[in-house]
């Protein structure tokens, strides 16, 4: 018997170290795609301060989309591109950190929470007005 439990306990943890590679994939491909989202958003608003806020609720709404549930969600915008004169090549970015939450997987070792984080760049429109 205790050869059989020690191969059950094997199977167990190897079981769960699967789960846990899943789900940290799943919640990097679901932050990555949140980061493109915010990118894409903030490069077509109309104004800088709309890009900001615009971004952050696109990031927000394509996590939850996403069914990823984040203990802690952050989404950080550069609109710097903004400033810059209109023909000017420029660009904005987001990036978006997840807090994924592993303690209901209970593995020795493992921490209860890992951090996922992405960024996204995106091209301004040289010719559009920027305000």
């Amino acid at each position: 018997y205790a050869q059989l439990l020690l191969v059950l306990v094997g199977c167990m943890l190897f079981v769960a170290l699967v789960i846990l590679g899943g789900r940290l994939a799943i919640a990097n491909q679901a932050v990555q795609a949140s980061a493109a989202e915010a990118a894409r958003v903030t490069s077509i608003a109309r104004t800088q301060g709309d890009a900001a806020r615009t971004a952050t609720e696109a990031a927000k709404s394509s996590l939850a989309n996403q069914q990823l549930h984040c203990t802690a969600a952050t989404v950080t915008v550069d609109t710097t591109g903004f400033d810059l004169p209109v023909g000017t090549p420029a660009q904005v970015s987001a990036t978006v950190t997840c807090r994924v939450p592993l303690g209901d997987l209970s593995l020795p070792g493992i921490p209860g929470h890992r951090t996922v984080s992405a960024t996204s760049s995106s091209a301004l429109d040289t010719f559009r007005e920027r305000r």
